[in-house]
């Protein structure tokens, strides 16, 4: 059996080769360049180079073949210009999902077997393992074809179930998980016993294969600054407002288009100047300005540049037609939390095809809206408009853009899908 890594120049996919090799599998190794532009990234242009070369020594030391190979186009059309879309939407996308999908388990995938591989591996903590039925035999789908499961990783603290939520079964087939039980000070130890030369790199941060970047400047490249005001809600707001009954209804974001400032002439300084100002409102007041609405996303606390305040601003929503951004005062602030959340019908995906929903069927799960939250309880149901998942407990900055993912009690990730509302 021939095995593909992807090495990364990171301590995981190292430890991810040298247990294959140990193993007696017949391994190589395989970096991707993904990214050209350095346009609003934080490490600068060599980053890439400098990963590639800690990653061809790893393969060195291990005694593997090393490849490279350039995927920049297809990460381009395929992750780049969605993530840009759906900013340009005000919009939240996780592009690291989708790199999994549509690159390394996909275009990497096929440059891999051409390589002859049978499997691609990385190092992910997560597992990997048969679907079995009462009988113990492994279940097929209705190709015939084995059907596989996928499940948090050991390690707790470092579990990446989230990124692969939304792989295939065909994918799925052909992926390894080398350290999905390994927890993650044994990998630093195995590295290091090892001598490999990622053994103290630290982790990886910001966009799958672009590196940590300064998002508005990163975005600039394809969209265009346009000056808003930012528009603080006051909690006096939501007293106004009637209980949601339905569950539809529970999955509506706050609509702030009700807060209208209304403006007045005055008299001001020793030569009585005439200007205009904002009338006082008990639901909102106008403190700011921003560069472009669709830079920001909810829940977000940086780049406001904001004074005034006892307590941090938050994002609360944006509206893109407008071009406003509403925030609140404090972590508390009831602007932030919502119930429930919509998935529309044609973005569930479901890991195991044989383990989706009906119309009008309920289930309980626990599930997360974004990478290292803590898993929630919640009920999802299953409508003809869609899916809907209500929480047990009220949840912070629901995003639309990003994933809702559910996971089994035995911690298998089931499916996923993007979040509309």
């Amino acid at each position: 059996m021939k095995i593909c890594v992807g090495l990364s120049g990171g301590v995981d996919s190292s430890v991810a080769a040298l247990l294959l090799k140990q193993q007696g599998y017949d391994v190589f190794a395989m970096y991707m360049q993904n990214w050209h532009d350095i346009e609003g990234t934080l490490h600068g242009e060599c980053e890439w180079e400098e990963e590639k070369f800690v990653a061809e020594m790893v393969a060195r030391k291990i005694g593997i073949p090393f490849y490279f190979v350039d995927l920049s186009k297809e990460y381009m059309a395929r992750v780049a210009d969605y993530m840009f879309a759906e900013y340009a939407k005000g919009r939240t996308p996780n592009p690291d999902v989708l790199c999994n999908r549509e690159i390394k388990f996909d275009a990497f995938l096929d440059a891999a077997k051409r390589l002859g591989a049978d499997f691609v591996a990385t190092g992910h903590y997560c597992r990997k393992e048969p679907a079995l039925g009462p009988d113990g035999k492994q279940l097929t789908g209705s190709d015939g074809k084995p059907l596989w499961r996928i499940l948090e990783g050991s390690d707790p603290n470092k579990d990446q179930s989230y990124f692969l939520c939304q792989l295939s079964q065909e994918q799925l087939s052909q992926a390894l998980f080398p350290i999905g039980d390994i927890c993650k000070p044994e990998v630093r130890r195995i590295a290091k016993e090892a001598d490999l030369p990622s053994a103290d790199k630290k982790d990886s941060q910001g966009i799958c294969f672009v590196g940590k970047v300064d998002l508005p400047t990163f975005l600039q490249q394809k969209l265009k600054s346009v000056e808003g005001e930012v528009v603080e809600v006051f909690p006096a707001y939501y007293e106004h407002l009637r209980q949601p009954g339905s569950i539809p209804e529970m999955a509506e974001p706050f609509d702030y288009g009700d807060i209208v400032f209304e403006t007045e002439t005055y008299r001001s300084g020793k030569h009585h100047v005439k200007k205009t100002r904002y009338k006082e409102n008990p639901w909102g007041a106008v403190v700011g300005k921003h560069e472009g609405a669709q830079f920001y996303t909810l829940g977000q606390r940086k780049g406001l540049a904001i004074g005034g305040h006892k307590d941090p601003l938050f994002v609360l929503a944006t509206d893109i037609e407008k071009n406003i951004i509403y925030v609140g005062e404090g972590e508390h602030h009831p602007g932030l939390y919502r119930k429930a959340l919509q998935i529309a019908s044609d973005e569930i995906h479901w890991i195991r095809g044989t383990e989706s929903m009906s119309i009008g069927e309920q289930r309980r799960y626990r599930v997360r809206i974004r990478y290292r939250q803590p898993l929630q309880d919640a009920t999802l149901h299953m409508r003809e408009d869609g899916m809907f998942i209500v929480f047990d407990e009220p949840q912070r900055s629901i995003t639309p853009g990003q994933f809702a993912v559910w996971y089994a009690g035995d911690g298998e990730m089931l499916g996923s899908g993007v979040i509309l509302k």
